[in-house]
């Protein structure tokens, strides 16, 4: 068989050249090379995809769990959150009570209260300012990436002012146990108002 296969190239060379014939078989052997080169690249390629892919599965599976974890610490956290800013918020709607319990007193004792008109808007810009000062303060705090003034209603102002006006202009006249009730009560109903906003 070898002894054929001399006798061939042997024929070749004399038929055609020793040129083409050391063309032909560079030819081929390039030609082999390239088909090995070509298979050894697709399973290099295959075998980092593969690895890729299992990279990517596992930080996928990875990023799932991690996102878990992070809403059951979001979910733990809201009603702590929630609590903290009651308890802050409370402390500034009860510091507002006692504000507007002193404002009624001192209107009643500085101003000139018959001029219904100018009292009334005396206290608008003064229940304003309590209501700003309140919200300058919240602008510390955030919950759902909102300030907590933003969770604040300015028709509050109008509230107030109707039951300070209310105790000003009773006909029973000046009682401060029942001012404060009333104030109490108004107050308590935006704490309210406030909560609900908070969870809308």
């Amino acid at each position: 068989m070898e002894v054929n296969d001399t006798l061939q190239v042997a024929k070749g060379i004399s038929e055609y050249g020793i040129m083409i014939m050391i063309c032909a078989i560079f030819l081929i052997l390039s030609s082999g090379l390239m088909i090995v080169c070509f298979k050894w690249f697709k399973s290099v390629i295959e075998n980092i995809l593969t690895d890729y892919s299992k990279q990517l599965k596992t930080l996928q599976e990875t990023a799932t769990k991690n996102g878990e974890a992070m809403v059951d610490i979001a979910e733990g956290l809201i009603p702590e959150t929630q609590l903290r800013i009651k308890n802050i918020s409370g402390v500034f709607f009860d510091l507002a009570v006692e504000r507007v319990c002193r404002l009624i007193k001192r209107i009643r004792e500085e101003n000139h209260i018959i001029d219904k008109e100018a009292t009334k808007a005396k206290i608008r810009t003064l229940l304003t300012n309590i209501y700003e000062d309140r919200n300058s303060k919240f602008d510390s705090f955030r919950y759902r990436g909102k300030v907590l003034s933003m969770y604040c209603n300015p028709e509050w102002i109008e509230e107030v002012a109707k039951v300070v006006e209310g105790e000003i202009y009773n006909e029973a006249g000046p009682n401060n146990a029942r001012a404060y009730t009333n104030v109490k009560a108004i107050y308590d109903n935006i704490k309210l108002d406030f909560y609900h906003r908070l969870n809308q």
